[in-house]
C-alpha cells in the first residue's frame, strides 16, 4: 500500500480570457450596459464594435508531485504563479482541465477568510456545519467544540451570525474549525497574513502539532519564508503555472528568493471593480544615503476614506525586518477621501544593515485590506558595511522608528512601465 497522501500527475487548469476588440475597455457603468442594449434593438450594427477575442490562459500546467503522509510541504511562488489555483483543484473547488490527482483521507481546506461559512448562521451553527461537510458525526464535533471555541477566542460572539464578525474573528474561527476537526490532510492558504502576531503564532504552533504530533499532512501556501522554514520539511516553488523547484524547504526558499526581481519600480494591472495598486517605486538614491522612500500608486472604483497603504520588508531568507501602515504610523498622515493617487512612505536614517531585502505592499482603508502584492521587488540597501562587529540582517527582527506616510497626489495618475 502506498504511503502517499497526495499524488498529482500532469495537472493543468485552463481559463478563457475575453478581450475587447480595439484595446482595453473603459470602465462600463450599469447605465452604459442598459443604453447599449436599448440601442442594439434598433441597430444590430452596434455589436460590431463590441466583438471580443478569446485567449487561452494556463494558470497551471503539467504539475506533478507526491507528498507522503505526515509531511508538511510549503508551496511558494510570486503572485500569479498558480499557488491558489493548485489548492482550489486539490480542494475540489474547481475541476482540472487536464491531469489527475488522488488524496488519501479527509481534507480540510482554508483558502480564504470564511471559506465554507454560511453568513446567516451563527458561529456555533457554522462549526457543526463544517464538521458535517467534513463527514464527521455530531458526537465527534461536540467532543472538539470547546477546544475550537477556546482557540478562536470568540466565546462572546458564538451565537451571533458570522456576517457580523470582523475579518479577524472570521479567520480565527475558520482556522480553528479546519485544524481541530482532525482532517488527514490540512490545506492552508496564507492564513498567517491575517490576524495579530499572537494569533499567527498560535496558527503556526497548531499546524506544527497537526503535522508533527498527529502525523497528518499539511500543504501550506505562504509568502512568509520564516514560517515555511519553521513548519515545513519540503518545499515546492511555482513560476508561471509550472514547478520551478521541488526539494528541501531551505533549498526551495533559496530558489524562490531568486525569483524576486531586483528593481526600482514595478507596475500592475488594476483589478476590475476593486481598489488596486498599479505602481510601486523605491528611490535608489535614497537607499544609497541610508534612507527609505517608497511610493505606491493606486486607483479605486470608489473613494477610500482614507486610503491606507502598508508595506513589509523581509530579508532574502524570509525573516521579517520592518512593517508600517498609517494605522500605527499616523503622525503627519492627513486622511482624505480619494479614489486614486499616490501615497508615499519616508524613513530617514533607516536603521538596518547593508544587504538585500524584499518588499511587499498593501492597500486598504481603516477597516478592510483590498489589495496585497507580496514580494514585488528586491532592493539592495548599501548604507553601512557588513562586518564581524555588526549583526547579520536575519537576526535584526522587527524595527520601529520615525517613518511617516503622506498623500502626494490625488486623482488619476499615469504610471510608467515598471522595470523588469
Amino acid at each position: 500500500m502506498s504511503d502517499a497522501a497526495i499524488q498529482v500527475e500532469g495537472l493543468g487548469k485552463k481559463y478563457l480570457l475575453h478581450h475587447q476588440a480595439g484595446g482595453r475597455p473603459r470602465y462600463v457603468a450599469l447605465r452604459d450596459v442598459l443604453a447599449g442594449k436599448f440601442k442594439g434593438i434598433f441597430n444590430r450594427k452596434s455589436e460590431i464594435g463590441n466583438r471580443k477575442s478569446v485567449e487561452e490562459f494556463w494558470a497551471l500546467q503539467d504539475v506533478s508531485f507526491e507528498i507522503k503522509q505526515g509531511e508538511a510541504v510549503g508551496i511558494m511562488g510570486r503572485n500569479g504563479a498558480g499557488k491558489s489555483t493548485l489548492l482550489k483543484l486539490l480542494s475540489r473547488i474547481t475541476e482540472p482541465s487536464k491531469g489527475r490527482f488522488e488524496l488519501e483521507g479527509r481534507v480540510a481546506s482554508l483558502l480564504e477568510v470564511g471559506t465554507g461559512f454560511h453568513p446567516e448562521l451563527t458561529g456555533r451553527e457554522n462549526i457543526f456545519l463544517n464538521g458535517a461537510i467534513l463527514g464527521m458525526h455530531r458526537a465527534e464535533i461536540k467532543q472538539k467544540f470547546d477546544e475550537i471555541v477556546a482557540f478562536a477566542e470568540v466565546e462572546k460572539f458564538l451565537d451571533t451570525p458570522v456576517k457580523h464578525f470582523s475579518s479577524g474573528m472570521y479567520m480565527r474561527l475558520a482556522f480553528a474549525v479546519a485544524a481541530h476537526l482532525e482532517p488527514e490532510i490540512l490545506i492552508v492558504d496564507e492564513v498567517l497574513a491575517v490576524g495579530d502576531a499572537q494569533f499567527q503564532k498560535k496558527c503556526l504552533g497548531k499546524m506544527q502539532e497537526v503535522a508533527g504530533n498527529h502525523g497528518r499532512t499539511v500543504l501550506f501556501v505562504s509568502h512568509n519564508m520564516a514560517a515555511i522554514r519553521q513548519l515545513c520539511g519540503k518545499g515546492i516553488v511555482l513560476e508561471a503555472g509550472k514547478i520551478k523547484f521541488s526539494g528541501k524547504a531551505a533549498d526551495a526558499i533559496e530558489a524562490y528568493s531568486g525569483l524576486v526581481r531586483t528593481a526600482h519600480e514595478v507596475t500592475f494591472d488594476p483589478k476590475p471593480n476593486k481598489p488596486s495598486i498599479t505602481l510601486v517605486k523605491i528611490n535608489p538614491e535614497a537607499l544609497g544615503h541610508g534612507d527609505l522612500e517608497i511610493e505606491i500608486t493606486f486607483q479605486s472604483p470608489f473613494p477610500l476614506n482614507p486610503p491606507v497603504p502598508g508595506l513589509a520588508i523581509h530579508s532574502v531568507s524570509g525573516v521579517p525586518v520592518f512593517g508600517s501602515n498609517p494605522r500605527f504610523h499616523k503622525e503627519g498622515y492627513v486622511p482624505s477621501s480619494i479614489a486614486g493617487g499616490v501615497v508615499a512612505f519616508t524613513f530617514k536614517g533607516f536603521p538596518i544593515c547593508g544587504g538585500r531585502y524584499r518588499l511587499s505592499v498593501w492597500l486598504g482603508d481603516w477597516h478592510t485590506d483590498y489589495d496585497h502584492q507580496a514580494d514585488v521587488l528586491a532592493f539592495d540597501f548599501k548604507h553601512g558595511e557588513i562586518s564581524t562587529n555588526r549583526p547579520n540582517p536575519d537576526s535584526v527582527g522587527y524595527l520601529d522608528g520615525d517613518g511617516f506616510w503622506e498623500i502626494k497626489h490625488q486623482g488619476d495618475v499615469s504610471s510608467t512601465q515598471g522595470a523588469s
